[in-house]
Protein backbone atom coordinates (compact mmCIF):
# COMPACT_ATOMS: atom_id res chain seq x y z
CA UNK A 1 0.00 0.00 0.00
CA UNK A 2 1.30 3.35 -0.97
CA UNK A 3 1.69 6.10 2.06
CA UNK A 4 0.34 9.41 0.69
CA UNK A 5 1.54 12.27 2.79
CA UNK A 6 -1.07 14.74 3.62
CA UNK A 7 -1.36 17.80 5.96
CA UNK A 8 -3.64 17.76 8.74
CA UNK A 9 -6.72 19.23 8.40
CA UNK A 10 -5.63 21.76 10.55
CA UNK A 11 -2.46 22.90 9.45
CA UNK A 12 -3.57 26.19 7.77
CA UNK A 13 -5.82 27.60 10.65
CA UNK A 14 -5.04 31.11 11.70
CA UNK A 15 -2.04 31.77 14.28
CA UNK A 16 -3.10 32.17 17.93
CA UNK A 17 -0.74 33.85 20.30
CA UNK A 18 -0.62 31.69 23.92
CA UNK A 19 2.09 34.26 25.18
CA UNK A 20 4.47 36.82 23.54
CA UNK A 21 7.74 37.18 25.92
CA UNK A 22 10.92 38.98 24.54
CA UNK A 23 12.72 36.83 22.46
CA UNK A 24 10.06 34.01 21.77
CA UNK A 25 6.14 33.79 21.15
CA UNK A 26 4.40 30.86 21.60
CA UNK A 27 1.59 30.11 18.98
CA UNK A 28 -0.86 27.51 18.57
CA UNK A 29 -2.11 26.77 14.14
CA UNK A 30 -5.44 24.21 14.98
CA UNK A 31 -4.35 21.74 17.93
CA UNK A 32 -0.41 22.33 17.04
CA UNK A 33 1.78 24.45 19.54
CA UNK A 34 5.14 25.95 18.66
CA UNK A 35 7.37 28.43 19.49
CA UNK A 36 8.69 31.59 17.30
CA UNK A 37 11.38 33.68 17.61
CA UNK A 38 10.83 37.29 17.99
CA UNK A 39 13.33 37.92 14.87
CA UNK A 40 12.72 37.39 11.63
CA UNK A 41 16.11 36.22 10.42
CA UNK A 42 16.68 32.63 12.33
CA UNK A 43 20.05 31.29 13.68
CA UNK A 44 23.26 30.63 12.41
CA UNK A 45 25.41 28.31 13.25
CA UNK A 46 29.63 29.35 11.98
CA UNK A 47 31.65 26.44 10.83
CA UNK A 48 34.95 27.94 12.24
CA UNK A 49 38.78 25.93 11.19
CA UNK A 50 41.33 27.90 11.84
CA UNK A 51 44.74 28.09 10.50
CA UNK A 52 46.23 25.36 12.30
CA UNK A 53 43.68 23.22 11.48
CA UNK A 54 42.05 23.52 14.38
CA UNK A 55 37.78 23.62 14.62
CA UNK A 56 36.44 26.17 17.24
CA UNK A 57 33.87 25.38 19.89
CA UNK A 58 32.41 27.21 22.23
CA UNK A 59 31.28 26.23 26.34
CA UNK A 60 28.46 27.98 27.97
CA UNK A 61 25.79 27.28 30.27
CA UNK A 62 22.24 27.10 29.30
CA UNK A 63 19.46 28.07 31.56
CA UNK A 64 16.61 25.54 29.24
CA UNK A 65 18.21 22.47 29.60
CA UNK A 66 20.39 23.56 33.10
CA UNK A 67 23.49 22.30 31.73
CA UNK A 68 26.85 23.44 30.13
CA UNK A 69 26.93 23.03 26.81
CA UNK A 70 29.52 22.62 24.00
CA UNK A 71 28.59 24.40 20.40
CA UNK A 72 29.93 25.61 17.31
CA UNK A 73 29.62 29.19 17.53
CA UNK A 74 26.44 30.43 16.70
CA UNK A 75 23.97 33.30 16.77
CA UNK A 76 20.90 34.86 15.85
CA UNK A 77 20.23 36.66 12.90
CA UNK A 78 19.15 40.62 13.07
CA UNK A 79 18.94 40.59 17.27
CA UNK A 80 20.17 43.64 17.44
CA UNK A 81 17.61 46.70 17.38
CA UNK A 82 19.97 48.94 14.61
CA UNK A 83 20.35 45.62 12.59
CA UNK A 84 17.46 43.77 12.08
CA UNK A 85 18.13 43.35 8.47
CA UNK A 86 21.05 41.75 8.57
CA UNK A 87 22.19 38.65 6.25
CA UNK A 88 23.14 35.46 8.12
CA UNK A 89 26.37 36.05 6.77
CA UNK A 90 27.09 39.69 8.64
CA UNK A 91 25.78 37.77 11.61
CA UNK A 92 27.97 35.38 11.31
CA UNK A 93 31.16 37.53 11.15
CA UNK A 94 29.82 39.52 14.02
CA UNK A 95 29.03 36.58 16.15
CA UNK A 96 31.95 34.90 15.12
CA UNK A 97 34.32 37.77 16.52
CA UNK A 98 32.17 38.24 19.79
CA UNK A 99 32.55 34.74 20.81
CA UNK A 100 35.35 33.09 19.83
CA UNK A 101 38.06 36.20 19.15
CA UNK A 102 38.90 35.31 15.59
CA UNK A 103 37.81 37.67 12.54
CA UNK A 104 37.31 35.95 9.04
CA UNK A 105 38.34 37.36 6.10
CA UNK A 106 34.77 35.85 4.53
CA UNK A 107 31.88 33.57 5.13
CA UNK A 108 29.90 31.19 2.98
CA UNK A 109 26.70 29.72 2.99
CA UNK A 110 26.43 25.90 3.51
CA UNK A 111 23.08 24.69 4.33
CA UNK A 112 19.96 25.69 5.92
CA UNK A 113 16.45 24.28 7.90
CA UNK A 114 14.41 23.95 10.99
CA UNK A 115 16.18 23.45 14.38
CA UNK A 116 13.83 21.66 15.88
CA UNK A 117 10.64 21.14 13.53
CA UNK A 118 8.29 20.00 15.65
CA UNK A 119 8.77 22.47 17.98
CA UNK A 120 9.92 25.80 16.67
CA UNK A 121 9.55 27.49 13.04
CA UNK A 122 13.45 28.25 13.17
CA UNK A 123 15.61 28.25 10.72
CA UNK A 124 19.35 27.46 11.40
CA UNK A 125 21.76 28.68 8.45
CA UNK A 126 25.33 26.70 8.82
CA UNK A 127 28.24 28.89 6.96
CA UNK A 128 31.40 28.56 6.76
CA UNK A 129 33.93 31.15 7.82
CA UNK A 130 36.90 31.67 5.47
CA UNK A 131 41.01 32.93 6.56
CA UNK A 132 40.21 32.88 10.02
CA UNK A 133 42.67 35.34 12.23
CA UNK A 134 43.00 35.79 16.48
CA UNK A 135 41.97 39.52 17.32
CA UNK A 136 40.75 39.53 20.59
CA UNK A 137 39.91 36.94 23.66
CA UNK A 138 36.43 36.30 22.41
CA UNK A 139 34.27 35.45 25.83
CA UNK A 140 30.79 36.62 24.51
CA UNK A 141 29.53 39.78 25.14
CA UNK A 142 28.43 41.72 28.33
CA UNK A 143 25.59 39.17 29.10
CA UNK A 144 27.30 35.80 28.16
CA UNK A 145 30.28 33.56 29.91
CA UNK A 146 31.50 31.63 26.89
CA UNK A 147 34.89 29.39 26.96
CA UNK A 148 36.18 28.75 23.57
CA UNK A 149 37.64 25.73 22.69
CA UNK A 150 40.45 24.93 20.05
CA UNK A 151 40.42 21.04 18.91
CA UNK A 152 42.12 20.06 15.82
CA UNK A 153 39.81 18.49 13.24
CA UNK A 154 40.67 14.77 13.22
CA UNK A 155 40.05 14.73 17.00
CA UNK A 156 36.98 16.60 16.95
CA UNK A 157 34.32 13.83 17.47
CA UNK A 158 35.90 12.10 19.84
CA UNK A 159 36.64 15.25 21.88
CA UNK A 160 33.40 15.82 21.86
CA UNK A 161 32.05 12.54 22.96
CA UNK A 162 34.68 12.65 25.62
CA UNK A 163 32.92 15.89 26.77
CA UNK A 164 29.63 14.10 27.11
CA UNK A 165 30.93 11.64 29.12
CA UNK A 166 31.66 14.22 31.31
CA UNK A 167 28.58 15.73 31.71
CA UNK A 168 28.31 18.25 28.93
CA UNK A 169 25.27 18.62 26.58
CA UNK A 170 26.55 18.23 23.19
CA UNK A 171 24.15 19.54 20.69
CA UNK A 172 23.85 16.73 17.85
CA UNK A 173 23.71 19.60 14.97
CA UNK A 174 27.93 19.90 15.81
CA UNK A 175 28.39 16.29 14.35
CA UNK A 176 26.21 17.71 11.12
CA UNK A 177 28.41 20.99 10.93
CA UNK A 178 31.50 18.64 11.63
CA UNK A 179 30.45 16.70 8.27
CA UNK A 180 29.38 20.10 6.24
CA UNK A 181 33.08 20.97 7.10
CA UNK A 182 34.58 17.68 5.86
CA UNK A 183 32.61 17.92 2.63
CA UNK A 184 32.19 22.13 2.39
CA UNK A 185 33.16 21.77 -1.29
CA UNK A 186 29.66 19.85 -2.23
CA UNK A 187 27.89 23.10 -0.98
CA UNK A 188 30.40 25.60 -2.50
CA UNK A 189 31.85 26.67 1.02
Amino acid sequence: MDHVNRKPEDADAPPETLHQGRWLRLRRRGRWEYAERNNPGGAVIILAVTPEDKILFVEQYRVAVQQFTIEMPAGLVGDLADQAQESALLAAQRELEEETGYCCSRVTFVHEGPSSSGMSNEIIAFVRAHELVKVSRGGGDATENIVVHEVPRREAGAWLLARAKEGYSIDPKLFAGLWFIEHADAFGG
